[in-house]
């Protein structure tokens, strides 16, 4: 038994904000400063009370809608998010009642930028194992919740936005490979370090990063990640079609594909329009190329992620 992914489906909410835009909200920064260092251009925001699992239903429709399901159909539901809606129950539930979906698994996966990645992973084995044949699966951030508006080397980079894929059983492989890893021990260059504690918040509840750090772990990661997944396939990296990093940064994507010998012309890039929105980068991509024609059927795909933790994975398939 195999899983195959028969359906994509994405939201971004509200209008597309530039970095102008930013600027005229009275942030210290112009578009020339956040082009030239991310390739940033646009990102969207939630609207005031809009949450993950707000975002993850709009994309789960549009997902379930290009497989010809209904969410009845469905017997497993795991939405990859680091601002969930509330601390319990997990957005996943919250998502199945708003789908009208009674009794299939539902659960949160949290491996922050990875964490799509990873969740696809786990939906993987669920049908390999033949206890489940049809999964949603979605990554949805809100990371406009958790910015420090006063800090201009973050709060420009990050964006809302969910995107849904579903997996079904199948006698044909479809997911090819997956490879997980994590790193605890880098857990400090990339954190929201804050907890609620008697009601009151402790630490720091706005993210922090080192970017520099996070920039070099990522490209040595994402490349090695990547040679794991094509060897456990057996095929060479020349042999896949397109790549869907996470899109953190332009920077890290032309150094990645340049680490494993690949044009640019292959690598699916959207971090232009959408910024940096975390579990949410890697399914909005794959939406775009699969809905403007870009992917074909028989065709090759890498999705990669890199996030807090330190986390990272990859996954290669066939569509």
């Amino acid at each position: 038994m195999y899983s195959r992914l028969i359906g994509t489906g994405s939201y971004l909410p509200g209008p597309a904000v530039g970095n102008d835009d930013l600027a005229r909200r009275g942030i210290d920064t112009n578009d020339e400063w956040i082009s030239t260092r991310t390739g940033i251009k646009f990102r969207y925001l939630a609207n005031e009370g809009q949450t993950a699992s707000d975002l993850a239903l709009e994309a789960s429709r549009r997902a379930l809608a290009a497989a010809g399901l209904q969410a009845a159909d469905l017997d497993l539901i795991i939405v990859a998010t680091s601002t969930p809606d509330y601390i319990f129950p997990s957005t996943a539930c919250l998502l199945q009642s708003k789908l009208g979906n009674q009794g299939a698994t539902a659960f949160d996966v949290q491996a922050v930028c990875s964490g799509f990645v990873y969740a696809l992973t786990i939906a993987d084995k669920f049908i390999r194992s033949g206890s489940h044949r049809r999964a949603l699966v979605v990554g949805a951030e809100v990371f406009s919740h958790i910015l420090d508006w006063s800090d201009r080397g973050t709060c420009v980079l990050f964006g809302d936005g969910a995107g849904a894929v579903i997996l079904e059983a199948a006698e044909k492989p479809g997911i090819l490979a997956t490879a997980l890893h994590a790193d605890g021990a880098h857990h400090g260059i990339l954190s929201v370090p804050g907890s609620i504690n008697n009601g009151q918040v402790t630490g720091d509840p706005f993210l922090r990063m080192d970017g520099q750090a996070v920039f070099k772990f990522a490209v040595r990661v994402l490349a090695e990640v990547a040679g794991e997944c094509c060897q456990a396939a057996g095929i060479d990296a020349s042999a896949i079609d397109w790549l869907i990093p996470h899109q953190a940064n332009i920077r890290i994507l032309e150094a990645t594909a340049k680490k494993m010998k690949m044009s640019m012309e292959k690598v699916v890039v959207t971090v232009d329009r959408h910024g940096n929105t975390s579990a949410a980068s890697v399914p909005l991509a794959l939406d775009e190329a699969m809905r403007d024609g870009r992917i074909q059927s028989g065709q090759k795909l890498l999705l990669e992620g890199v996030g807090g933790g330190f986390t990272w994975g990859a996954v290669l398939l066939e569509v």
